[in-house]
Order: C-alpha cells, then structure tokens, then sequence
C-alpha cells in the first residue's frame, strides 16, 4: 500500500465542478444549483441522503464529465444529461478512480472518498434500457465531507498528499 500512496500524486492533477445536482427526496427530480453547501460528517444540506448520524459512507456522489459521452455512446444517445445519473458533483480534468479511497478538496471542503458508486436499477428507468450496464465503470465514487463548505461550479478539485497525511 505504501507504494501505491507513494505513486498517487506524484504529479498534481486539478480539476473542475462542472455540475452540481440534489434531489430533496429520494427519486426526485434532480435540483441543479450553482451552489451546495456540505455538512461535515453528514453530506449535502437538503439532500435526501443527508445524515445527522454521520454513519453514511455515501454522503456525497461524484462522477467524472469525461464519462458522461461514453455512457451515451454505450447507450446509443447523443449526450447524457448529469441529473440523469443522479450523482451530486460532475467534476472534469481529475482522475476520481485515483481519488477513490483518499482525500481530496474540492473548493474550501475537503471529502474522503470511501468507494466507488455503483450503478442501481434506477439507471434503467432515468436512461433507458441497459441503462444499468452502461454505467458499470464509469458510475464514479462516493465520499463523505470531512471538512464543510460551500462548493460551486469552477471550484477546484485536487487531491494531493497534503490531504493525505
């Protein structure tokens, strides 16, 4: 594992918010602000997934822009829309896979990651038949907030061994 901690942020990569999406009820219809604000240990203010318990390992979703037109070109469409993905932030230029199991800040807030975001059957009702399979590797990452903020779109993302002491 040291080695692998040793490779990841050998050179500093940063990314962008591209997109912002909440939904206030589970299966909602996906709310696209230009701003959230992130409750350290409990996720997105407003958010159905918000937890005063802190115990969620999914308080935050992320996927990366660059797989929205693969999971269309897999899906026969010419563009997927971000709300039809139901992750919360699109950010672009950063490799989330790197940020998977680590630390990163986006803008002020800084997240960890806790795994990767696996595709539900709800991806077969928001984009159509074999919705779900399209999403297989590219459906991005889960974190949890561990230091609260705002976050907006044009926000910087970055994770970098100074997150990951």
């Amino acid at each position: 594992m040291k080695i692998v901690q040793e490779l990841l942020f050998t050179k500093e990569f940063v990314g962008r918010v591209e997109w912002l999406g909440s939904a206030t009820v589970r299966e909602g219809k996906m709310q696209t602000p230009d701003r959230v604000e992130l409750v350290a240990n409990q996720g997105i203010r407003g958010e159905h997934h918000l937890r005063e318990s802190g115990t969620s390992k999914r308080q935050v979703t992320l996927i990366q822009h660059e797989h929205l037109p693969m999971i269309a070109g897999l899906m026969g469409l010419e563009a997927v829309d971000p709300g039809l993905v139901r992750r919360n932030i699109v950010v672009s230029g950063i490799n989330l896979a790197a940020l998977r199991l680590q630390r990163f800040r986006i803008g002020e807030t800084v997240l960890k990651g806790t795994g990767e975001c696996a595709p539900c059957s709800r991806m077969e009702q928001t984009l159509g038949v074999g919705g779900y399979e399209a999403m297989i590797g590219h459906s991005g990452i889960t974190a949890v907030v561990e230091s609260g903020g705002t976050v907006c779109i044009g926000d910087e993302v970055r994770g970098d061994e100074s997150t990951n002491v």
